[in-house]
């Protein structure tokens, strides 16, 4: 590494450490203010907000680490021209893009590190913030009793304190209303003083009270304090006295309860690139089903057209179909594994005799009756002879009849049970139903029908388009990860030049700067990611517009800092206006002299 080189780095590493740290803090106090009532006055430890401050932290390093670039860029360059420096390189015959060199292939580097940490820590960092954010709303405030109002934090209960000393711990003019029995200020405590302190690693609250009264008024409006009914109309009320009592309340709401992480982890921020197009499979089969679902419910729909339909299957749900009916394991929505069902052949049953075997034999058995046993007894009558010769005839019509599968009789008797029509007969069978008179009945069944389809088909629309609005969701984030991570190197291409161009260093006009473009940055990726999310523009173009842009600006801005442009010099705005006022008077557009 030469001179030249070590001399830009170590130019650029300090600023871009200093300001990374700046830059993060800044991001993390504003984005803890949103949450700054639910964190205040619960009473919580400095490792809990020490963990939540650290996973935020992490959080905030994909919009971090680009600014930091932009701020560090600018004053380091910012720092060479203005100690002419820049100079001094230029005029050994080196060029511009040369001293970038270096610069950019740590921030290439750091844009690879950038994608690990966007892609592995920073879902991992946002699971662990949100989910114990959760919990910490969850918790109840922490006990607070303050002088002269009333607390109603522990549940069912409402305590007042004229007076706290400073020990936290000795109380004057205790007042307790006891709400347990729910029904109003029946039960009532004053004591003159007392103490208040938490046991049992403050999962209860004790408090010890001095020279008191307890006032008890009947124990609801219908029972006495023994618990019978009461038969008159009249109050019971009772007073006891204590020099000392204790009272415990159980503090176990005030604590902090973990919820457990997973049940968060389906959230968008909270997945890596793998996982979004995991997320991003399992939409596109969904919509598949719901597509083949409609396509096979649509002649319970149109039921006058389901026998002219000619709507065919699209390709790709004729293809997820096929695939489906192969392997419905692989393409089960929720992930699950699913068995094919096997066919079970019926079976004849055997244990009725002959006459049972007829049916059992035409459907499934292919076996033939074995003929009747002679008779031993005297000569058959002629009515027993008619008999037996229809038996036998009815014998071998099933024996000589061609024994076919379920299916094909299930085929041949849909088939003979389809009645084709010709056009004539169609159109008279028509007619006749058109000079049918029209009853009431008739037009609220249509218009139920017609209800019903469009329900059905309004429903189908509305499934699909909530899964399109997911899966655009986690195509943002899925682009998200990678845009944010190129977004140091479009931050480098703006920062060095635009700095070379300045050549002042310091935090005063590099800082201006880099929040204005900032700001373009920010704005360009929220607007793109609102129309992505909307499907006004495709995600892609959505979420790459801010680096695409910034790019082509950090473009213009090297080509500039390789002619020596004077953007921030006012001679250069004053020839500009002189040039423009020549060239106007040249088409006679500005009053004055003509060239």
């Amino acid at each position: 590494m030469k001179k030249l080189d070590k001399l830009i780095l170590s130019s650029f590493i300090g600023p871009f450490i200093i300001t990374f740290l700046v830059v993060v803090f800044i991001l993390l106090t504003q984005h803890m203010l949103k949450y700054f009532d639910d964190i205040i006055g619960k009473g919580l430890g400095m490792d809990v907000i020490g963990r939540l401050l650290f996973y935020f932290a992490i959080f905030m390093t994909p919009v971090a680490m680009p600014l930091a670039v932009l701020l560090s860029s600018l004053i380091a360059y910012g720092n060479l021209g203005e100690h002419f420096e820049l100079t001094a390189v230029k005029s050994a015959g080196i060029s511009l893009t040369r001293t970038l060199l270096p610069i950019f292939f740590f921030v290439a580097a750091l844009t690879v590190v950038a994608f690990f940490v966007n892609n592995n820590l920073v879902p991992k960092a946002a699971l662990e913030a949100y989910s114990l954010l959760y919990d910490i709303k969850q918790k109840k405030p922490a006990l607070d009793l303050r002088e002269g109002a009333f607390y109603n934090g522990i549940p069912d209960m409402s305590i007042k304190v004229n007076k706290k000393f400073p020990d936290g711990i000795t109380i004057k003019d205790v007042l307790i209303y006891d709400h347990r029995k729910h029904d109003g200020n029946r039960d009532v405590t004053i004591a003159d003083s007392g103490r208040m302190y938490t046991i049992m690693q403050e999962r209860y609250l004790k408090l010890e009270l001095f020279k008191g009264y307890n006032y008890t008024e009947g124990a609801s409006s219908q029972q006495d304090l023994s618990g019978k009914k009461r038969l008159s109309n009249g109050e019971t009320f009772s007073r006891s006295q204590f020099a000392k009592t204790q009272v415990v309340f159980d503090l176990s709401s005030f604590q902090l309860e973990t919820t457990d992480p997973k049940l968060f982890q389906g959230n968008r921020l909270m997945r890596n690139i793998s996982e979004l197009q995991a997320d991003m499979d399992s939409v596109d089969r969904e919509v598949l089903e719901a597509r083949l679902k409609h396509y096979e419910f649509r002649r319970n729909l149109f039921a006058y057209f389901s026998t002219t339909d000619t709507i065919a299957l699209p390709e790709d749900l004729r293809e997820y179909k096929t695939v489906r009916k192969a392997s419905p394991s692989l393409l089960s929505p929720d992930g699950s594994s699913i068995k094919p069902v096997t066919p079970i052949t019926p079976k004849p049953d055997t244990s009725r005799g002959p006459e049972r075997n007829i049916k059992a034999d035409s459907i499934a058995s292919k076996k033939q009756l074995p003929p009747p046993a002679k008779a031993q007894s005297a000569p058959p009558s002629p009515k027993d002879r008619e008999q037996r010769k229809d038996q036998e005839q009815r014998l071998r019509k099933v024996q000589s009849k061609k024994i076919e599968s379920a299916e094909v009789l299930a085929e041949r008797a849909q088939k003979a049970r389809k009645v084709v029509l010709t056009p004539a007969q169609l159109n008279r069978k028509i007619d006749s139903l058109f000079a049918l008179d029209a009853k009431p009945e008739m037009f609220e069944n249509a218009a139920n029908k017609a209800r019903s389809s469009k329900s059905q088909i309004a429903g189908t629309a509305s499934e699909i388009k909530s899964y399109d609005t997911d899966r655009r969701v986690f195509q943002i984030q899925w682009h998200k990860i990678i845009a944010s991570s190129l977004a140091c190197i479009a931050m480098f291409l703006i920062g060095a030049p635009l700095g070379a161009i300045i050549k002042k260093g310091g935090l005063g006009v590099p800082f201006l700067v880099s929040i204005l473009f900032f700001i373009i940055y920010y704005l360009l990726t929220m607007t793109g990611e609102k129309w992505a999310k909307q499907g006004i523009v495709p995600v892609p173009a959505g979420v790459w517009a801010a680096d695409v842009i910034l790019f082509f600006i950090g473009l213009y801005f090297l080509r500039q800092a390789r002619l020596d442009a004077r953007f921030f010099e006012a001679d250069y705005y004053l020839i500009q206006i002189e040039k423009a006022k020549k060239w106007l008077s040249r088409k006679g557009l500005f009053p004055g002299q003509a060239a």
